[in-house]
C-alpha cells in the first residue's frame, strides 16, 4: 500500500514539475491533474486486467503487472494454486472412496433430503433394477415399488432391516434383498442392500436336513422300539424270536448306515481337497469294484445281473483312492439294487474331450423321469421313497458322489429315460490324470 501511495506522489510530482517548467501556477495545477488522471487510468487498467484474469479460468496467459497489482496478482496466483492442489487431492480421495463403495459386495445408494437418488453403485443397481443415468435424481419410492419398502419409508423407523423381492424375481428363481436406511448429514440418507437369497436357501436346506435326518432315524427307531416292546410283553417261540431279532438287526444296520453316510458327508465338507501327491491305478480298483458288485448281485438277485467291466486307456488318477472308489462303488451298487434281476450293468472308464476321464455306470433299469434328474444329488431326495427304503438306501449316496467329484475338480452327469435305463458318470479333469508308467504297464 505504501508503494502504491509513493507511486501516486511520484506521478503528481512529475506532473507538477512539468507545469512549473511552463512558468505558471495554472500550468502546474493542470500538470498535477493530468498526472493524477494518467495514474488513475493506468491503475484502473491494471486492476481490470487482474479481474479479467481472475474471472476466466481458461485464460491463455497471465497478465504482466507491476507494483501493488503485480504483488496482489502473484499472491493470488499462489493462493489459487494451493487451492487447486487441495481440490485435486480432495477429488482423488473422493474418487477412491467412490471406487471402494463401487467394489463393495453390498449395494449402496445415496439419497438427498427428499429421498432422491444422488448416487448408487453397481451392486445396488443390480439388486433394485436401477439405471445409473435414467434414475439419477429420481425419487427412490417411485423406483422401488414394494409395499414393504413404501411402509418402511413412511414409518421413518430405520432401526431394522426389511426384505423385498429383488429385480428379476420369479417363481422359479426367487431373489430376496435385505435393505436398511441410515440417516446422515443434513437429512440425507444412506441405503444399504444385500442379497440374502443364498442365506435363505442355506437356512431352508438346514431345516430340511434336520427334518430329514430326524425322519430317517425315527422310522427305524419306532420299528426297533415296537419289536423290543413285543419281545418284552409276549412269550415267543424260538422261530418268532429269531425273526424279530433279524428285523431288529436290519433296522439297526439301517441306522448305522445312515450315521456312517452323515459322518462321511461331514468329513468331505470339512476337510481340504485331496492333493495330487497320491497316484493310483484306475484299472486295479475298477476291477475290484466290479468283483464287489457281482458279489452284491449274487446276494440279492436271482438270476444275477450281467455285470461287465469296460476298460479304457491305462491311466493313473491323483487324489483319494478311498473316496473315488467309494463314489463309483456307490453308483454301481445303486445300479445293482435298482436294476431288475438278470439285467445288464456296465461299469468302466473312457477318455473324453480336453483330456478328461469319465467313470461311468450304465444299467438297464427302469429309468428316471426328466423332472427328477436335476435333484438326484440333493440330500435325502428320492424318486420312490418306499422303494428306496426297501433297497436299504439312505438318500445320501448321490450327495456323497457329488461331493467327491467336486473335491477332485470334477462333475457328476446323469442321463436317463423312463424304460431305457440310466447312465451315471463322474468326469475328472486332465490335471488329475496321467498315463500309466511304462514299467507298470509291462508288468
Amino acid at each position: 500500500m505504501i508503494l502504491r501511495f509513493l507511486g501516486l506522489l511520484l506521478a503528481l510530482s512529475l506532473g507538477g514539475a512539468w507545469g512549473a517548467f511552463n512558468g505558471s501556477v495554472l500550468q502546474t495545477l493542470l500538470g498535477v491533474l493530468a498526472a493524477a488522471v494518467l495514474w488513475l487510468v493506468w491503475d484502473t487498467v491494471a486492476a481490470a486486467r487482474l479481474l479479467r484474469w481472475l474471472s476466466r479460468a481458461d485464460a491463455p496467459a497471465a497478465p504482466r503487472l507491476s507494483g501493488l497489482w503485480g504483488e496482489l496478482f502473484e499472491r493470488t496466483r499462489k493462493r489459487l494454486r494451493v487451492l487447486e492442489l487441495k481440490g485435486q487431492s480432495s477429488d482423488g480421495r473422493l474418487q477412491d472412496f467412490l471406487a471402494a463403495l463401487q467394489a463393495s459386495p453390498n449395494g449402496v445408494v445415496l439419497l438427498d433430503a427428499q429421498s432422491r437418488i444422488e448416487w448408487s453403485n453397481l451392486t445396488a443397481q443390480h439388486h433394485l433394477g436401477l439405471d445409473p443415468e435414467r434414475d439419477l435424481g429420481q425419487y427412490v419410492r417411485n423406483l422401488v415399488r414394494h409395499p414393504a419398502f413404501t411402509a418402511y419409508m413412511d414409518s421413518g423407523d430405520f432401526g431394522r432391516e426389511i426384505e423385498i423381492d429383488g429385480a428379476g424375481q420369479s417363481t422359479s428363481q426367487p431373489h430376496k434383498i435385505s435393505l436398511q436406511v441410515h440417516p446422515y448429514g443434513d437429512q440425507r440418507q444412506l441405503m444399504l442392500t444385500r442379497d440374502v437369497t443364498a442365506v435363505q436357501l442355506a437356512e431352508a436346506m438346514r431345516r430340511d436336513f434336520v427334518a430329514n435326518v430326524s425322519h430317517e432315524i425315527r422310522t427305524p427307531l419306532t420299528v426297533l422300539s415296537g419289536f423290543v416292546e413285543t419281545m418284552q410283553s409276549l412269550s415267543l417261540d424260538e422261530e418268532e424270536r429269531q425273526r424279530f431279532l433279524a428285523l431288529m438287526s436290519q433296522q439297526a444296520l439301517r441306522m448305522q448306515t445312515l450315521v456312517n453316510d452323515l459322518l462321511t458327508l461331514s468329513r468331505l465338507e470339512g476337510s481340504p481337497a485331496p492333493g495330487i501327491g497320491e497316484w493310483t491305478d484306475v484299472g486295479e480298483w475298477m476291477q475290484q469294484l466290479v468283483q464287489d458288485a457281482r458279489g452284491l448281485s449274487a446276494a440279492i438277485a436271482s438270476p444275477v445281473h450281467d455285470i461287465a467291466l469296460e476298460m479304457g486307456p491305462s491311466l493313473q488318477v491323483a487324489g483319494s483312492r478311498h473316496e473315488l472308489y467309494s463314489a463309483v462303488s456307490n453308483l454301481v451298487s445303486n445300479a445293482v439294487r435298482y436294476t431288475p434281476p438278470g439285467g445288464r450293468i456296465r461299469a468302466g472308464w473312457r477318455s473324453g474331450p480336453d483330456g478328461v476321464c469319465e467313470f461311468f455306470v450304465n444299467d438297464t433299469g427302469p429309468g428316471i423321469a426328466p423332472e427328477h434328474l436335476p435333484r438326484l444329488t440333493e440330500r435325502f431326495y428320492r424318486v420312490d421313497r418306499s422303494r428306496s427304503r426297501e433297497t436299504g438306501g439312505t438318500g445320501l449316496g448321490l450327495a456323497i458322489v457329488k461331493h467327491v467329484a467336486q473335491r477332485h475338480g470334477g462333475q457328476v452327469y446323469i442321463r436317463s429315460a423312463v424304460g431305457q435305463g440310466s447312465t451315471f458318470a463322474i468326469s475328472l479333469p486332465a490335471s488329475r490324470l496321467r498315463p500309466m508308467p511304462a514299467a507298470s504297464v509291462a508288468s
